[in-house]
């Protein structure tokens, strides 16, 4: 079975977490560089201390400074100093100018803070000599990252607790959907809906789920054929059962007054034996129908085996004519003599009980390489069109009143014969089919052709 629920779940799970830890540490990087640098204010703010503290040197010289760094370090609680940059090299050192002209003592402004320190850095604003700077240790409300724990939270907790609830969720839905479809037919099925059905629900699906739902809709056919079966078979046999029964109580009438013992006697021992054939037969037919199963425990010669019911057959209908043709000999592999004996015998049978007297019955059994070929044709009157695929119904009898072939008596006419043969055909692997034949240079004399074919193997 393709595996199709279990790939679109790994492809979800596996390839989206995947994809979720990459994008929380893209965010988590992006968001932490973006959190490392000192807010546009307040580099503007320290670059006005600097231009500040330039322009107090400048005209009041260091004392004025000095007045005024003690002033801005009790203003921002922070330490500043004002440096100069003279690098004096020693031991014949060369220092090249671009060196010197790039030295920085502190950060710049625009330099990223690294926000996992404890301590605040030095940040430097150089006068506009660039030979001296001012020192500032960054002010602790001018400290950047001071969400950062939040943000953390949110990235990595928050963010991927909401998308795996989401895609819990559509997981859940994609899963249960169906399974609830298939809880509410269930639930309708138990309740004698036999007709629900629910692949065609699913025939946006091509998963496993869409496999069980096939697999319902076959269970739930066969369930619900076999409870229509049982329930007309049960209804067809107790409406059969009551007129041998109603005879039978006649009967029982007719000897408690003392009126043809006899015949009586005779008449009751003739409507049991209908019953109990009529019984057997429902019982195998009921058997057939529940358990379809497949008999296929013999070896035997299939020639000779239609060779026997032929002869007894035309022993008990001398008066019409049964023309075999069968070869010398053909073996049959895997198959059930018993229940193929009955199948052919009830056709056989059937075909010379409505055929007119004088006339006959062709058995005709032909093979080929993969299987045998069976066909047995009488010439009565046919089956209308419309009813041959009913012949094969149990107790399913063509009107007499109509003069037409009357399908499937045995015993007394119960319709079972047919339905049986079928059924047991089935069985064996076979398959069986009904047509009205007619010769043409015979003024369309013809009638129904049954024809049977067995695998050999």
């Amino acid at each position: 079975m393709k595996k199709v629920l279990l790939r679109k779940l790994l492809v979800t799970i596996a390839l989206g977490t995947v994809i979720l830890i990459w994008v929380i540490d893209w965010l988590s990087a992006h968001t932490e560089t973006s959190m490392s640098h000192l807010s546009v204010e307040h580099q503007r703010e320290l670059v006005e201390y600097g231009k500040e503290a330039d322009l107090i040197y400048r005209k009041e010289g260091e004392l004025g400074l000095s007045n005024w760094l003690h002033e801005f370090q009790d203003k921002e609680k922070t330490w500043a100093a004002v440096v100069k940059s003279n690098i004096q090299p020693i031991a014949g050192s060369v220092i090249p100018q671009k060196y010197i002209d790039e030295f920085r003592i502190g950060r710049s402004v625009e330099w990223k803070i690294h926000l996992y320190f404890e301590y605040n850095p030095i940040m430097e604003v150089p006068f506009l000599d660039e030979k001296s700077h001012l020192l500032i240790q960054l002010p602790q409300r001018m400290r950047p990252g001071v969400y950062l724990t939040f943000v953390d939270i949110l990235l990595k907790v928050a963010l991927p607790f909401v998308v795996l609830c989401v895609v819990s969720l559509v997981l859940y839905r994609h899963v249960m959907v169906p399974l609830r479809k298939l809880e509410h037919a269930t639930k309708a099925f138990s309740q004698g809906q036999f007709d629900v059905r629910v692949s065609k629900s699913f025939s946006n699906r091509s998963d496993e789920l869409f496999n069980l739902s096939v697999t319902f809709d076959g269970m739930a056919t066969r369930i619900g054929k076999l409870i229509y079966n049982q329930r007309e078979l049960l209804s067809d046999l107790s409406h059969e059962l009551r007129t041998p029964l109603t005879r039978m109580d006649m009967a029982i009438d007719t000897i408690e007054n003392g009126i043809n013992d006899s015949d009586t006697l005779t008449r009751l021992r003739y409507e049991s034996n209908n019953m109990r054939a009529l019984v057997e037969d429902t019982l195998t037919l009921a058997w057939l129908n529940n358990e379809s199963p497949v008999l296929n425990t013999e070896t035997f010669d299939l020639a000779e085996l239609i060779q026997v019911i032929c002869d007894d057959a035309a022993f008990e209908y001398s008066e019409t004519r049964l023309n075999v043709e069968l070869p010398n000999n053909a073996v049959i592999d895997k198959s059930s003599q018993q229940a193929l004996g009955q199948a052919i015998e009830n056709i056989i049978r059937n075909a010379l009980k409505y055929t007119p007297e004088h006339s006959g019955v062709v058995v005709t059994l032909k093979q080929n390489a993969d299987v045998y070929m069976l066909s047995v044709l009488d010439f009565g009157n046919g089956v209308p069109e419309s009813m041959l695929s009913d012949i094969f119904k149990p107790f399913f009898r063509v009107d007499k009143s109509h003069g037409l072939h009357v399908v499937g008596q045995k015993r007394g006419g119960f319709g079972l014969g047919l339905a049986l043969a079928q059924r047991q055909i089935t069985a064996v692997g076979g398959k069986i089919k009904a047509f009205n034949h007619l010769i043409a240079d015979s003024a369309g004399v013809g009638g129904l052709q049954i024809d049977i074919t067995l695998p050999k193997r």
